[in-house]
């Protein structure tokens, strides 16, 4: 093969098809008037074609000129074509938005349900994003994420921390895309910040010694909401377990809530006593639906439906404050293990170690415990 083989004439007058100028160098023509340059190099054992722009844009003589260039960085033991990617990569200037997108996408596996209740992107979408999501990722210090987080810093401190954790996140993602990027930047804008000014508020609850008031009341109560508070006392489950529950996740005297559905990602088996299945026998079927408690158009009940109506009643507590009304019945009136009264709860108990050798979910010692709750709940 010539060297050089090629003359801008003769590149004019030459067919479709490929043809060489030499030394790997390839004019490939897809009609008489446009083509592109391709050059065929051997890059660690492995032969690699790169493209080196249109033809008749790029000359002969320029096309020739890259080639050399190519040529030089393999001789020199570099990747011409992982260079030129990695060089359009830091080009295109990834904006924040687009790292936490494709952040996401990256941990959906991990998330609840592939993240389709939203709550991993909702401090991104409402505070985030519409103040820095058109940022260069790479231009995102301790400066930027300070500016963007005080007003939300003492105010909304759960809502921040969680966004500065996914910010962390982003970062991450964004080094190992080969971005240059500040991973200490939220650390920095911690220190910052400084110390969030907030006091932990719990979910207020109902004293255990008026619960078995309460449960009365509801008993003579017939909104499906009541249903569900009678099973949600019974059971100490968390709200959105008993607003999610259907009827094929009832075997027997079991409620098997799946894994996708528990806080812990692991399934979690209540034991239902003769109260609980009869809160289920009782409460009214809503159309052809499988949901144990549906809202009227047999749909999975709003998360505020039960606390509506402890608020009309006049009651201060919320659903999720049961379960600290039954652990703290409990604690005071029992001499349960901490194991059994935890796993009550749908806790993990156990460490790693322990778990891949204590494999029971302690279901007959709970049952025996929230056999007595339930007695507790219809004693008066």
């Amino acid at each position: 093969m010539l060297r050089s083989a090629l003359t801008q004439m003769k590149a004019k007058n030459l067919a479709a098809g490929k043809h060489a100028d030499g030394q790997g160098l390839w004019l490939v023509k897809r009609d008489k008037d446009a083509g592109k340059w391709i050059l065929r190099v051997t890059i660690h054992g492995r032969r690699r074609e790169m493209g080196l722009g249109p033809w008749p844009d790029v000359s002969i003589a320029e096309a020739r000129s890259r080639a050399e260039d190519a040529r030089r960085k393999v001789r020199d033991g570099e990747d011409p074509v992982e260079a030129r990617a990695s060089h359009r990569r830091r080009a295109k200037r990834l904006t924040v938005k687009e790292a936490i997108l494709g952040c996401f996408e990256a941990r959906q596996a991990e998330l609840k349900g592939d993240g389709s209740a939203g709550r991993w992107l909702s401090p991104m979408t409402v505070h985030v994003i519409p103040a820095i999501g058109r940022l260069a990722v790479e231009d995102v210090d301790q400066h930027v994420l300070k500016r963007m987080m005080e007003p939300i810093w003492h105010d909304k401190p759960d809502t921040a921390r969680k966004a500065m954790n996914r910010i962390n996140l982003t970062l991450k993602h964004a080094a190992a895309l080969g971005l240059d990027v500040d991973l200490q930047a939220p650390m920095k804008a911690r220190a910052l910040l400084g110390k969030q000014r907030h006091v932990v508020e719990h979910v207020p609850s109902i004293p255990y010694a008026e619960a078995p008031a309460f449960y009365r009341m509801l008993c003579g109560k017939t909104y499906m909401s009541c249903f569900a508070l009678r099973f949600l006392m019974l059971t100490a489950a968390r709200t959105s377990e008993i607003r999610f529950a259907r009827r094929d996740d009832l075997a027997g005297e079991v409620l098997i809530i799946p894994a996708d559905r528990t806080k812990t990602g692991n399934e979690h088996r209540i034991p239902l006593g003769e109260e609980a299945l009869r809160v289920v026998a009782e409460a009214p079927r809503v159309g052809d639906g499988d949901l144990l408690f549906p809202s009227p158009r047999g749909m999975v009940m709003s998360d505020a439906t039960m606390a509506r109506f402890m608020e009309r009643e006049g009651y201060a507590a919320r659903p999720h404050g049961f379960r600290s009304t039954f652990r703290t019945w409990v604690e005071e009136c029992t001499d349960a293990p901490y194991e059994v009264k935890e796993a009550c709860l749908g806790h993990v108990v156990d460490g790693a170690v322990a778990r891949a050798y204590q494999r029971s979910d302690r279901l007959e010692r709970r049952r025996e415990l929230m056999d007595r709750w339930a007695g507790f709940l219809t004693s008066s």
